[in-house]
C-alpha cells in the first residue's frame, strides 16, 4: 500500500558542512485537494539535508508544494 501526502517547503538553506537543509510542513486547505489533504495529515514536519552536488539539491523551492509517497520496504 502506499500512502500519498502533499507538503510545502518552508526553507532551503546551505549548511556549513556542504549539503542543503530543507523543511516542509504538511499542507493545508480548506477547498478542494488540499482540503483532502488537511483531513488526512493535519499537521506534519519533515527535515533533511540533501548534498549539495546533486541534482535533487536544486529541485527544491521555498514556497512550493511537493507530493510525498511513503511505501512500506518489504523486508527480504
Amino acid at each position: 500500500m502506499k500512502i500519498l501526502a502533499k507538503f510545502r517547503c518552508n526553507d532551503v538553506t546551505q549548511t556549513t558542512w556542504g549539503s542543503i537543509a530543507v523543511s516542509f510542513n504538511a499542507v493545508y486547505g480548506t477547498e478542494g485537494e488540499n482540503a483532502d489533504f488537511s483531513k488526512a495529515t493535519p499537521s506534519g514536519q519533515i527535515q533533511m539535508n540533501v548534498d549539495k552536488d546533486t541534482k535533487a539539491a536544486t529541485e527544491f523551492v521555498r514556497g512550493e508544494e511537493y507530493y510525498l509517497t511513503f511505501e512500506k520496504v518489504e523486508k527480504k
